[in-house]
């Protein structure tokens, strides 16, 4: 056995043991192992947050994109600093209504927030379409990151089940306090990790990091800019707009907000948090030096860039504790996106048609359905799942079609109410289905629409519908009401 495999098994082995051991002197119910019973401080929370941005789609997606796409990769940072900044007037409004009304997860928020048992419900399986493909994609980036900084000694799908059983054994036991206390471990090595990566590996190979651009721009200089077509400005702009929107209604990091203690400390992240993403662009520089050092690399294969580079070196040891880094980054966000979409399940599904439910049952249902989560999601990571591979770019698509709804609620206004909010979030949703398939762009509609319209995210483009759609509904509805209400006090008055 390779000492890279020895430090791999003895991270699994130490997150499994945190994870396990986080309950302890807590007695749990629902509450405590969906949000903490809404007591984690700033740490925490910053922990939970940045674990959402760190995971094995960042960790190599991130190098992958430097490597194969070039500035377009700068949309990843920009998209989560600028969510940060939303966040800072945004997640507390959310945070009072939830306290207020006891709310532990995003359906229940809509539900309660529109008083609408459908809405909750669509909300809940959307959530659910929205998570699977990123929980998919940690365990297929676990496998990668495992087999090739262990030399091949344990194949992507060995990796990938023993990292599925971590997870649901872990999960099962602690709730989120275990993804809480992992979140520590996966921080501090990812923080060494990344900058001594981002940093050394330009120096070493180039003398620096204006070294390093200066060689991309002399081999491959459309790295450096954004093309005129395709990943272009339109799409860079849109996408950044779009996923910012979406980034605190994924379901994962919207259970993280319902679990801090105060709103105080929601602000203090949003303020720290953007300081941390900057972090992302070390990935980068490993990306964009693997354009030099590891030419060749197609498709999907661009994902290897940064392992590569590292193998090709340093020792066994150090592959083995960026593995380690790696192997984190897939267990500490999986945990909280199945846990979070189990109990979303529960109170968005099983608290409707089971309502006289008590918390001890409702805590049995939330962990059947993080284990079912998991299966659901493993076998489609051993099936191949190639579908959600197209999915996974769409997620902040289908996810964001919740924006106009939460929006709205903010405000309690005419324009959205919960017949608006259903027809608008199944219309926008359907649109980025559609797409997802198809391919779908505007130009299929307009073909000689201009390339910089066509290039906008089409989730943008449905998030506009989106809006169209509600806003009639609920105006058209709104009317229905005050008619037949009317009609209603007439005929009493009569009688």
């Amino acid at each position: 056995m390779n000492s890279a495999l020895i430090i791999i098994f003895f991270t699994a082995a130490i997150a499994l043991f945190i994870g396990i051991r986080a309950t302890r002197g807590k007695e749990m119910n629902v509450d405590e192992f969906a949000v903490g019973n809404k007591g984690f401080g700033t740490l925490f929370i910053f922990l939970l947050i940045a674990g959402e941005v760190y995971t094995t789609f960042t960790f190599l997606g991130g190098s992958g994109w430097a490597y194969s796409n070039g500035s377009a990769a700068y949309y990843v940072p920009a998209y989560i600093c600028l969510a940060y900044v939303l966040s800072y007037w945004m997640v507390p409004k959310i945070w009072r209504f939830a306290k207020k009304n006891d709310i532990i997860s995003q359906p229940q928020y809509f539900l309660k927030n529109y008083n609408s048992k459908a809405l909750g419900v669509v909300v809940a399986f959307i959530g659910l379409i929205a998570l699977v493909p990123y929980i998919v994609i940690q365990f297929k980036g676990l496998g990668i990151i495992v087999a090739e900084a262990s030399y091949g000694a344990i194949s992507p799908l060995i990796a990938s089940t023993i990292g599925a059983v971590i997870v649901a054994i872990y999960v099962t036991i602690s709730g989120i306090h275990g993804s809480a206390w992992n979140a520590i471990l996966k921080d501090i090595l990812i923080l060494f990790v990344i900058i001594f990566l981002g940093v050394y590996i330009p120096y070493h190979y180039f003398g620096g990091i204006p070294q390093l651009f200066e060689a991309v721009q002399t081999v491959k200089p459309e790295a450096l800019t954004l093309a005129n077509e395709g990943f272009s400005t339109p799409w860079f702009v849109s996408t950044i707009v779009l996923n910012a929107f979406g980034f605190y209604l994924l379901p994962q990091t919207f259970s993280v907000v319902l679990s801090a203690k105060s709103e105080r400390t929601l602000k203090k992240n949003a303020i720290t948090l953007p300081l941390y993403t900057i972090l992302l662009l070390f990935a980068f520089f490993i990306g964009f030096a693997a354009i030099i050092q590891v030419p060749g690399l197609q498709g999907a294969d661009g994902d290897l860039a940064l392992l590569r580079l590292v193998m090709q070196t340093f020792d066994p040891w150090v592959v083995g504790i960026v593995g380690a880094a790696g192997l984190l980054t897939a267990l500490v966000p999986v945990s909280v996106m199945v846990m979070s979409g189990a109990v979303g399940l529960m109170t968005g599904f099983y608290q409707l048609i089971r309502p006289n439910s008590s918390d001890r049952q409702q805590l049995t249902v939330s962990k059947l359905f993080v284990l079912l989560i998991i299966l659901i999601a493993y076998i489609f990571t051993v099936t191949g799942g190639n579908a959600l591979a197209v999915l996974n770019i769409m997620s902040y698509g289908l996810i964001t079609q919740l924006v106009p709804a939460m929006m709205f609620g903010f405000f309690k206004t005419k324009y959205m109410n919960k017949y608006g909010a259903i027809a608008g979030i199944l219309t926008g949703v359907s649109i980025v289905l559609f797409n997802a398939v198809t391919s779908f762009k505007l130009a299929t509609i307009f073909p000689n629409i201009p390339s910089a319209i066509n290039d906008i995210n089409i989730g943008f483009v449905a998030i506009v519908v989106n809006i169209l759609i509600g806003v009639s509904v609920s105006l058209l509805t709104n009317a229905a009401i005050v008619r037949e209400n009317a009609r209603v006090a007439k005929e009493a008055v009569n009688n």
